[in-house]
């Protein structure tokens, strides 16, 4: 094991909370900050990321191998089943695996599939396309009366489809005052994009691939958008759906706009002016796709500490378990085995447990772990629990989630994704304290990733949700050095067959982030708060009517 206070004692000076956790007098708090236990850690992801477990892909067998594993972990420490005498909550899925029987076609413009354009479609038929459907751009293809904005205004796109940019105005102005500036909104996503379409009664959508407002690059449209795509059935979604959903790169977006008479950054800079008006291309854009659909179930992991006085009330650790599984791309069997994303939360929900399980004294409140699937897929394993909660969502303290836990070492700060959204800062605060640590707001806020992660399908349901890890500024020289050869790693491999595992990793700063949470949940779970969203977060109301009718029972 390692003890990390002992580990940055030489450069910071260790500051004592027991009194703030109200530890025990035996040292039990202590003992259980202490056990994490770094080689069971790197086992764990070297397991669940092999090779033998085929990328974890949900309805798969390695998907299968790896919630018997979780399973058998929580089993072997001495959790209950948290899902009435399961430790699974069955999640149905749809897999739809779309091929262009007919490739897309826009004038005399060349498109190649994967390299720059990829299409798929969210409806459960063997056959389905575009023939001949007018093109209109809609500029970032948002309808939010709350801003005060409406790109759809005026037009009707019914049958037709839209080109759409990504990101939102604020980030394409940087201006403070419109959307949240540089700090993406949901608007920015592409997911809400397509489901605004399809609310406006478009049959298509094209979204622009830019790296930059995107936040990664082509790459990750082409083997994230290739092979089997999970969805949640019909009656488990309120969203309506388009026929067909694209994106196309750069280039094939500027070759398109240059034929209806438009520079594309010409467009671009109408499109970010309040009262822009939508801008038929006078061009029709034609494809059949070919659907393999498939019905499968996946599950999530639930498994719970009771608490010792109110075992109704819960603090959750969320992890999502699956990644990108196995694709063929032009004849070559990859596997994108996932190690960071998400073999490291995954293997981190086990180590929160067996903390727990070191107390002298269980908590008053109950912990409860949830290793979710398919939220590659659209988080569909988190909506599924949101829509389907196993307790009243009333009765979640707060959630804490792993996604991507920290390999870049030792921080001297908490980066906080979301900052300024809940009341669970101020705990996390308290618990970084300890390791002389400050919170930091993410440095990328354009890039939206609060909305991108599990804790996100249960924000929308009210329950306030902390994402938070690793940080900006390394402990010392040897951690930056450190920090500046794993963060290029990182970059270049996400969601890509070069995210496996490595000895190199920053383990010291997974272990200290990992104690972190785990004090947030001995705090919580010690205590009869109840944190709330701060005034003003677009999750508040939620919470409140929640919580209202909690106390009127």
């Amino acid at each position: 094991m390692i003890n990390i206070r002992n580990k940055m004692a030489g450069a910071l000076a260790f500051i004592s909370l027991c009194a703030s956790v109200n530890a025990s007098n035996d040292g039990s708090f202590d003992k259980a900050y202490d056990s994490f236990d770094l080689n069971t850690l790197k086992q764990n992801i070297k397991t669940l990321s092999s090779d033998k477990f085929a990328g974890r892909a949900p309805g798969t067998p390695g998907g299968k191998m790896t919630t018997e594993l979780l399973v058998n972990g929580f089993k072997q420490l001495g959790l209950t089943p948290g899902n009435g005498g399961s430790y699974l909550q069955p999640v149905p899925l749809m897999s739809i695996t779309s091929e262009p029987s007919q490739g897309l076609q826009i004038g005399d413009i060349q498109f190649d599939y994967l390299k720059n354009y990829v299409a798929t479609s969210r409806k459960p038929e063997t056959t389905i396309g575009l023939k001949d459907s007018e093109l209109v751009f809609v500029g970032y293809g948002i309808n939010a009366p709350e801003y005060d904005w409406n790109d759809y205004e005026g037009v009707d796109v019914k049958g037709k489809t839209v080109v759409v940019l990504v990101n939102d105005p604020g980030y394409a102005t940087q201006d403070p005052k419109l959307f949240n500036g540089n700090t993406m909104t949901y608007y920015g996503r592409w997911i809400y994009k397509y489901e605004e379409a399809a609310r406006q009664g478009a049959a298509g959508a094209i979204i622009v691939h830019e790296t930059k407002p995107a936040s990664y690059g082509w790459n990750v449209i082409e083997t994230g958008w290739s092979g089997a795509q999970y969805h949640l059935p019909a009656s488990e979604v309120n969203e309506p759906a388009i026929d067909v959903e694209m994106w196309i790169s750069l280039d094939k977006a500027e070759a398109l706009f240059a034929k209806a008479g438009l520079p594309f950054e010409k467009a671009k800079s109408m499109a970010k002016k309040k009262g822009f008006k939508a801008i038929p291309l006078k061009q029709t854009a034609s494809i059949t796709l070919k659907n393999r659909v498939e019905q499968t179930r996946s599950n999530n992991v639930i498994a719970t500490l009771k608490g010792s006085e109110n075992p109704d009330e819960h603090i959750i650790y969320m992890a999502h378990w699956d990644h990108l599984g196995t694709v063929e791309i032009d004849g070559e069997t990859r596997i994108y085995n996932g190690a960071h994303d998400n073999a490291s939360g995954t293997a981190g929900l086990l180590e929160i447990a067996r903390a727990f399980t070191k107390l002298k004294e269980q908590p008053r409140r109950s912990i409860t772990l949830i290793a979710v699937t398919a939220e590659e897929q659209g988080r569909l394993g988190s909506r599924y629990f949101a829509n389907h909660p196993v307790f009243p969502l009333n009765k979640i303290v707060g959630l804490v989630n792993m996604d991507s836990l920290n390999i870049t070492g030792l921080k001297s700060d908490v980066r906080v994704v979301g900052f300024g959204k809940s009341e669970l800062e101020e705990v996390l605060a308290k618990a970084a304290k300890r390791q002389n640590r400050d919170l930091t707001p993410e440095t990328t806020p354009e890039r939206g990733y609060y909305y991108r992660s599990d804790h996100f399908s249960l924000a929308k349901k009210g329950v306030p949700g902390l994402s938070a890890g690793g940080g900006t500024k390394p402990l010392n020289e040897d951690q930056a050095a450190l920090a500046q050869k794993v963060a290029r790693k990182i970059s270049s491999c996400y969601h890509q067959v070069c995210d496996v595992y490595s000895e190199d990793w920053g383990w010291q700063g997974m272990i200290a982030d990992l104690q972190m949470y785990f004090e947030i949940g001995y705090l919580l779970a010690n205590s009869s708060d109840w944190p709330n969203w701060y005034e003003g977060t677009e999750f508040k109301t939620a919470r409140d009517a929640m919580m209202k009718e909690t106390q009127s029972k």
